[in-house]
C-alpha cells in the first residue's frame, strides 16, 4: 500500500493490542460519548500544545477511529479504514473511549512540550477513567475495550510516517508578490503575553503541511488551486484597495458588524466548526453512530482543507495584505498606493497568504454538513471560544456561515479577498469527494 494515499477501501487488521459537552437544547436534542470527547479530544490537543492546524489531524484521526470501532459492534457505515467484527455483546462505549483514549494520546509526540503532553495526559486519563467507570465490569466492556484499542492501533500505525513531523527547508521571499515575516498591530490584537511573539515577524509555520498523507484525498495537490492574481490585474488591485480600507487596525470604514465577524471567527476553524457540527446535531437527536460519521467526516475534511492549503500556499508564497500595503508602492502597480505605518485589525498569521485555508476549511466543513443533513438550509445560533469569547450570532444556513467565515479574514486585514474566495472553492471540491467516498450507509 502506497504510505501517502489514504484509504479508498476497507482493509485488514494492522494491529490489535468525563466532561460533557455543552449543547443547543431542544426537545430531541441530547449528547453522548462521542461529543463529549469531541470537546475533551479538542481540550487535550490544544493542552498538548497543538495550534489549530496541527490539532485538526489529531482531531480527524481520533473520530475516524471511533468511527470505526463503533461499526465493528453494529456495522451500520463502511469503516474508515478497520475492517474486522467486535465479540457479541461488546460495549460501545468502551470501545469508543478506548479508541479515542489511544489515539490521543498517540497523537500527541512531534509538537508541544514536554509539560504540556503532560497535562494533556492526565485529562486523557481522568476522561478514559471516567468513561469507563460508567460501564459494568465484565466480558461486553473487556471487549469493548479490546475493539477499540484495535482501531486505535490501526490508524496510529497508518499515520506514523504521514510527514507531520517531516523538516522541510524554506526560504522566504525577497520580491514584489512573495511571501516574508511580517508584524502583528500594536499592540498584538488578539493580546499575546510574550513580547517577542507579540511582535509577529516569526518564519513560516510548518512548511512541510503542504506535503502530509491526506485523509480523503489522493493526494495533497489533488485540488490544487490556480495562481494568485498578478500584481497589477484588476483582481489585485480590487483586493488591494478593499483590504487597505476595511481590515486596517484605525479603519473608519470597518463597521461595529463587521469588526464583531472578525472577532466571531477568529477562534479557528477546528474548534467553530466542531461546535456548529454538535449545535446541529443534538437538534437532531442523532445517535452515537451518526455522531461518530458526521464527526469523522467533518474532521477528516477540515484535515486535508489545511493540507490542501498548505500545498497551494508553499507553492505560490504570496505575500501577507500587511507586507503588501506597505510595500505598495514598488510592486508596479501605479493603482495600489502604499502605506508603510499601515497595520492588520487582528494579528496576522506566520503563513503565505493563498489560499485562506481558514475558507477551506469553512466551504470543506459547510459542504459536508448540508450533504449529511440532507439540506443547506439549517439554521443555528453559536455563541464563540477564545480568545475573543462570548460574542453569539445566527445564521439562516451553512452557506451563510461559510462566507461570514472567509469575509471575516478580510475585515481582520490578514487576507485578500479572492483568496477566501478560492479558499471557499477548494473546500467545497473537498467536501463533495470526501462524502461521496467515505464513510457509507453499509449495505450487507
Amino acid at each position: 500500500m502506497d504510505r501517502r494515499q489514504p484509504p479508498l477501501l476497507r482493509i485488514p487488521l494492522l494491529l490489535v493490542s468525563c466532561a460533557f459537552a455543552l449543547v443547543a437544547s431542544s426537545a430531541s436534542a441530547r449528547a453522548d460519548e462521542v461529543t463529549d470527547w469531541n470537546v475533551i479530544a479538542i481540550d487535550v490537543l490544544s493542552l498538548a500544545g497543538h495550534n489549530n492546524i496541527v490539532m485538526t489531524r489529531g482531531l480527524a484521526m481520533a473520530h475516524l477511529a471511533t468511527h470505526d470501532a463503533l461499526n465493528t459492534i453494529d456495522r451500520r457505515y463502511e469503516p474508515y479504514l478497520y475492517d474486522r467484527r467486535a465479540e457479541p455483546g461488546a460495549s460501545a462505549e468502551a470501545a469508543l473511549a478506548a479508541a479515542m483514549h489511544d489515539v490521543l494520546l498517540g497523537a500527541l509526540p512531534g509538537f508541544g512540550s514536554p509539560e504540556q503532553h503532560a497535562k494533556a495526559k492526565e485529562k486523557v486519563e481522568a476522561a478514559y477513567a471516567a468513561a469507563l467507570a460508567k460501564v459494568p465490569d465484565g466480558r461486553a466492556k473487556q471487549d469493548g475495550i479490546v475493539i477499540g484499542q484495535a482501531a486505535a492501533a490501526a490508524m496510529l500505525t497508518l499515520r506514523k510516517s504521514d510527514g507531520a513531523t517531516a523538516t522541510v527547508a524554506y526560504t522566504p521571499g525577497t520580491q514584489p508578490g512573495k511571501w516574508r515575516p511580517h508584524p502583528n498591530p500594536v499592540p498584538a490584537n488578539p493580546p499575546i503575553t510574550d513580547a517577542a511573539a507579540a511582535s509577529g515577524n516569526q518564519p513560516a509555520m510548518l512548511p512541510q503541511w503542504g506535503q502530509v498523507m491526506p485523509f480523503t484525498m489522493r493526494a495533497p495537490w489533488q485540488f490544487r488551486l490556480p495562481s494568485p492574481p498578478a500584481l497589477t490585474s484588476e483582481l489585485y488591485t480590487r483586493d488591494y484597495s478593499e483590504v487597505k480600507r476595511l481590515g486596517g487596525k484605525l479603519s473608519s470604514a470597518r463597521t461595529a458588524d463587521q469588526s464583531e465577524m472578525s472577532r466571531f471567527w477568529y477562534e479557528g476553524s477546528p474548534q467553530g466548526w466542531n461546535r456548529i457540527g454538535r449545535i446541529i446535531a443534538a437538534k437532531r437527536g442523532l445517535d452515537r453512530w451518526e455522531h461518530a460519521r458526521l464527526l469523522g467526516l467533518l474532521n477528516a475534511v477540515i484535515a486535508d482543507g489545511y493540507i490542501a492549503g498548505a500545498d497551494t500556499r508553499y507553492l505560490y508564497n504570496f505575500w501577507r495584505p500587511v507586507t503588501a500595503i506597505r510595500a505598495g508602492d514598488s510592486d508596479g502597480n501605479d493603482a495600489t498606493a502604499g502605506d508603510p505605518a499601515w497595520e492588520t485589525f487582528m494579528n496576522t498569521p506566520p503563513l503565505p497568504e493563498y489560499p485562506s485555508t481558514h475558507s477551506v476549511c469553512g466551504g470543506a466543513a459547510a459542504t459536508v454538513m448540508a450533504r449529511f443533513f440532507g439540506t443547506d438550509q439549517m439554521s443555528f445560533t453559536m455563541t464563540s471560544g477564545p480568545p475573543f469569547a462570548g460574542i453569539t450570532r445566527t445564521f439562516k444556513n451553512f452557506s451563510e456561515a461559510q462566507e461570514e467565515n472567509g469575509a471575516s479574514r478580510v475585515y481582520s486585514g490578514i487576507h485578500f479577498r479572492n483568496s477566501t474566495v478560492a479558499g471557499i472553492t477548494q473546500g467545497e471540491q473537498i467536501g463533495r469527494q470526501a462524502f461521496a467516498q467515505y464513510l457509507q450507509p453499509y449495505r450487507p
